[in-house]
């Protein structure tokens, strides 16, 4: 089996970031029946387009079927998974038996790939999945890498095992929870999560007139069910040898800049881990790559052992932060005037100094010394999103590099 990166596609324009920075597949939803209803997700007619766009590329599109759905949502379920099968789907990423039972005889042709939803924490059960039809599982969070190994030595090799390598850890046993359900009426199983763990919680006292207590002596109060990010670049030739098939970036509701800097960031990583086996060693700039873009901190999570989860909640705060923003796509570079041409998406002024992210060269500076707009007008602060702009330089750069600028 190929080794494969897999990274999220929330929209159009990060399925193709994604798949710029090196990404040998991407996962995506509908507009219904996926588990991040405001990710933005697809049209019929766009996964269409998606599944083209991938085809013609090489790569491989999943699109997730993962709710856990009623009665009443199986005929509108059904006619989604045989527009799947007619538009070439790679994958339909499921998680209940129901759905895979009608999967398999409206469409037979669809590879099913059972979600973490489903926490397949053994070799038994994963045997099951595959003997139902279950093409790929995808491995519960909360196993160790031991375990892993156990898993893959004990199943048919024609299964294949997809874990999470990097991103946003839910703190509930598999992402099964129920508080976004109970706080907010918004049903988590149908992809309306609001993500309630991240919220900052602080203790009442009954008899002493709703008087707050924090949990912790800290002003911010405690976030006590907010968990740190996986990040597994550091051991990625750990978990090839444990027998993953499919290394899996976690983020459809993450920014476009934020699949193109942890794409790019594995795809160099596991590149390497596949070249150099067990002498494979993560370069700094590689790690440094991913404190760049929105983290939480970061914990391996559970692939250490049982006791590796100790790390896991981040007690401090709940934001999302990184060190650097997204400036701008690249459109494209005019040799004749020596300018990069590019779309913003922040403002940014002359005098700063932004940086290229490319999948064909390390990160370059660029110091912002003019820009034009499209009439060839000079601007000194960009701050219209989305004009097309051209920024001279001898930095070349190619359509769907992305620029970025340090945060101070």
């Amino acid at each position: 089996m190929k080794t494969e990166l897999l990274s999220p596609a929330g929209n159009m324009e990060k399925l193709t970031v994604a798949c710029h920075f090196g990404a040998d597949a991407v996962y995506f939803a509908g507009k219904s029946f996926g588990l991040r209803a405001y990710a933005g997700n697809f049209t019929e007619n766009e996964m269409k387009e998606a599944m083209e766009y991938l085809h013609a590329r090489g790569k491989k599109g999943y699109v997730t079927v993962n709710v856990f759905p009623y009665d009443e949502d199986f005929p509108a379920l059904i006619r989604h998974l045989e527009y799947l099968c007619s538009i070439n789907a790679d994958g339909a990423i499921v998680s209940d038996p129901g759905v895979i039972s009608v999967a398999r005889k409206v469409a037979p042709s669809l590879e099913l790939h059972l979600s973490t939803q489903a926490n397949t924490l053994n070799s038994y059960a994963a045997s099951f999945w595959a003997d139902i039809g279950v093409k790929r599982v995808v491995l519960a969070r909360e196993l160790s890498l031991d375990r892993i190994k156990a898993i893959r030595d004990a199943l048919d090799p024609k299964v294949e095992l997809e874990c999470f390598a990097h991103g946003a850890m839910c703190i509930s046993y598999s992402g099964r929870c129920l508080l976004s359900n109970y706080l907010s009426g918004r049903d988590n199983y149908k992809g309306e999560c609001v993500q309630a763990c991240r919220w900052n919680y602080v203790l009442h006292e009954k008899s002493r007139d709703n008087r707050e207590f924090p949990i912790e002596e800290d002003e911010r109060g405690a976030y006590i069910m907010n968990s740190h990010d996986l990040k597994t670049i550091g051991f990625l030739d750990e978990l090839i040898k444990a027998g993953v098939t499919s290394f899996k970036i976690e983020g459809r509701m993450k920014t476009a800049y934020y699949v193109a800097s942890v794409t790019d960031a594995y795809r160099r990583a596991l590149d390497a881990a596949m070249r150099e086996g067990e002498k494979y060693v993560c370069l700094p700039e590689w790690d440094e790559e991913l404190s760049l873009c929105s983290n939480r901190g970061f914990t391996t999570g559970f692939m250490k052992g049982a006791k590796g989860g100790a790390d896991t909640i981040a007690y401090e705060d709940a934001r999302s932060d990184g060190g650097a923003e997204f400036i701008a796509k690249v459109l494209g570079y005019d040799f004749d005037k020596r300018c990069v041409i590019i779309e913003q998406r922040n403002r940014f002024c002359v005098g700063d100094v932004l940086e290229l992210m490319s999948p064909n060269s390390e990160v370059r500076r660029i110091p912002v010394e003019r820009i034009q707009n499209a009439a060839g007008e000079s601007v000194t602060d960009a701050l219209r999103v989305q004009e097309i702009l051209l920024i001279p330089t001898d930095v070349v750069a190619t359509e769907g590099d992305i620029l970025r600028r340090r945060k101070a």
